[in-house]
């Protein structure tokens, strides 16, 4: 038992250092900037440790996220999300992650912009949704 306590400890710890928010920008397309200090999985692939922007594409139902580089010059992923629901908003950029073991990168779960209730949670393929239903998540809250 104390293994198993000692274990969650530290991937609580390591997932709190995992994501750090820089800067927002407007309301409209929601882009926040992100830190991974190490690499996360998103649908379909794995995102090395780096700074990202997420950002609502311009589509009229505010269900398709792009991430673009550092400097937004490249376009790295356009993904379908759906609505997540929380019961309190935040100040600060919020990100759900899924904690997956040693063998495998976090996942991003969903992201928050600061002062919403509804985010915008990835669609995984269902064996991956199955399994990290079954992990640890943990919401991370930057600029709060």
């Amino acid at each position: 038992m104390k293994v198993r306590t000692l274990v969650m400890s530290a991937l609580l710890v390591a997932a709190s250092a995992l994501a750090v928010v820089d800067a927002r920008a407007d309301e409209t397309n929601q882009a926040v900037k992100v830190q991974f200090s190490q690499a996360v999985q998103i649908p379909g692939r794995v995102l090395p440790a780096g700074t990202y922007w997420f950002v609502l594409s311009s589509t009229d139902d505010h269900q398709t996220v792009q991430i673009f580089n550092e400097d937004r010059s490249k376009s790295i992923a356009l993904l379908q999300t759906m609505n997540h629901e929380r019961s309190q908003s935040t100040g600060g950029v919020a990100f759900t992650i899924a904690e997956r073991g040693a063998t495998e990168p976090p996942a991003v779960i969903a992201w928050f912009y600061p002062g919403h209730t509804t985010g915008h949670e990835f669609i995984y393929p269902r064996s991956v949704e199955k399994e990290l239903a079954l992990a640890h998540q943990d919401t991370q809250v930057s600029g709060d």
